[in-house]
């Protein structure tokens, strides 16, 4: 699901997968267990079942004068495409909220992500937005201060964002108003490691490293011909975002203040960051090329790379198409720079739902986002176990029901990363991408070879040189 091309929480023992039998039947499409209601796993939820009243009631309540007079309003969805299982919950759980009651018609589209900025751009420029799409986290606050996207509090009932954790509130939030509504998260990054490949090298696979130097220790020792110790991002575009987790590890803040006036790089924490990328690139244990883009498990899962960093979504990947290996996988928060478990290691990225700040049919377009991803666990939970639990949930109510859920309760992994992992990790940025794409330059840059100062000055100077262009201090959004 992650769009990651982007421009769009830790225990010191990890715990290992542990797939059972029952693992093996998660994948295909999502299909929700039960969540606390009378229904069953992907059945349609009830009126009564629904914790903050059905879309049925919502929508009744809201009716527009078309659909009293017996015409339904007929709202616009637009969707990104991401995995073929989350068309199919798209799909599924839309027919079933038209089916719930007569009101309001909803037609979905599913919108390929490079067809996504030029059609929207368009749409909108001619008036046509469509009333509900998604949107990135990190693009909410900037959207909603172009009137993009319209608040949510008078549109839905207030006690569906009790339901969120705190830390979720905030990336929806501008000020005391939520402009969209939070589908899921991801953590950007996660340490996977072959527990074979440990015990061959001499090392304990119940043991994963726990420090930036244990990592490249590990990576020395099982750096074979043929396998590679350890793998990351290694240019620039991936490295933009994959290694904001990592930013924070080691300088507490990302490469420019808060209220973006200037860059702030010249410190010990980047020094010790970029020198981190370059001792695992120059020590041999990475590939001189990347195998794969950094969402992308394949080479991990074909035996290539013994450790590895990539997203909570490798989960569904390695599960999906490396069944006969995932037995020997293990699963661990990344390795901090000290060791410290309660250190961020990782962004939390991923979707949201938000009303077209134009829209005519506003309430009836809450409505259809409430049905989809506030009401009823039973309908979000059908997502996440068609995404094998590889990503995550902001609501409280929906981890209570996977608590109860047959499959989702017994998923060691699931447990690791929401308890260890997501906890302590950040929003991603909402400055612009050029920012990111400065720093990630001087990591790339280091790991080939340029010296840390050197880069890091490029990168400071790069940075200022776009805030005084582009006229960006003071234009942080969450700070107006």
């Amino acid at each position: 699901m992650q769009a990651k091309s982007r421009k769009s929480l830790t225990a010191l023992a990890a715990a290992p997968i542990i797939l059972s039998l029952a693992l093996t039947g998660c994948g295909g499409s999502n299909n929700g267990g039960n969540a606390g209601s009378s229904q069953s796993a992907g059945s349609s939820p009830s009126a009564s079942a629904s914790p903050s009243g059905s879309a049925s009631a919502s929508a009744g309540a809201s009716a527009s004068p078309s659909a009293a007079s017996g015409a339904p309003v007929t709202i616009d969805v637009w969707a990104n495409k991401f995995e073929d299982t989350t068309t199919t919950w798209f799909k599924k759980w839309t027919d079933e909220f038209n089916k719930s009651q007569s009101n309001i018609k909803v037609n979905l589209t599913i919108v390929p992500g490079d067809a996504w900025d030029q059609k929207m751009k368009a749409a909108q420029a001619a008036g046509k937005a469509p009333d509900v799409w998604t949107v990135s986290y990190n693009q909410v606050a900037n959207d909603a201060k172009l009137g993009q996207i319209q608040a949510l509090n008078d549109l839905m009932d207030p006690s569906v964002f009790d339901d969120l954790y705190p830390n979720m509130k905030d990336f929806v939030a501008v000020g005391d108003k939520f402009y969209a509504y939070p589908w899921l998260v991801e953590p950007s990054t996660v340490l996977y490691y072959r527990k074979d490949l440990f015990k061959a090298a001499g090392l304990d696979p119940e043991k994963p490293p726990t420090t930036w130097d244990e990592l490249l220790a590990d990576g020395k020792a099982l750096t074979k011909k043929g396998v590679f110790g350890f793998s990351t991002a290694q240019v620039a575009g991936d490295l933009g975002w994959s290694s904001w987790g990592l930013q924070y590890n080691a300088a507490g803040h990302l490469p420019i203040t808060d209220d973006w006036s200037k860059a702030d790089v010249q410190n010990d924490g980047y020094k010790k960051l970029l020198t981190f990328y370059q001792q695992a690139y120059q020590s041999g244990i990475m590939p001189k090329q990347q195998l794969s883009g950094y969402t992308d498990a394949a080479p991990f899962g074909q035996g290539k790379i013994a450790m590895e960093a990539n997203g909570s979504w490798a989960i569904g990947q390695l599960r999906n198409s490396f069944k006969d290996m995932v037995n020997n996988v293990g699963v661990a928060p990344m390795p901090t720079i000290d060791g410290n478990p309660n250190n961020t290691t990782a962004t939390l990225g991923g979707w949201a739902l938000a009303v077209d700040g134009k829209s005519e049919h506003a309430k009836e377009a809450a409505a259809y986002i409430s049905y989809m991803l506030a009401d009823d666990p039973n309908v979000v939970l059908d997502y996440f176990r068609g995404a094998q639990f590889s990503k995550f949930t902001p609501r409280k109510s929906v981890d209570q029901a996977m608590q109860s859920d047959p499959v989702a309760s017994k998923d060691e992994v699931r447990a690791m990363i929401a308890e260890k992992i997501v906890p302590y990790s950040k929003p991603e940025p909402i400055y612009p991408w050029d920012i990111s794409m400065a720093f990630s330059t001087a990591i790339e840059s280091a790991m080939k070879g340029t010296d840390v100062d050197k880069a890091l000055s490029k990168a400071e100077k790069d940075i200022n040189d776009y805030i005084a262009k582009n006229k960006l201090a003071g234009t942080n959004p969450k700070m107006q």
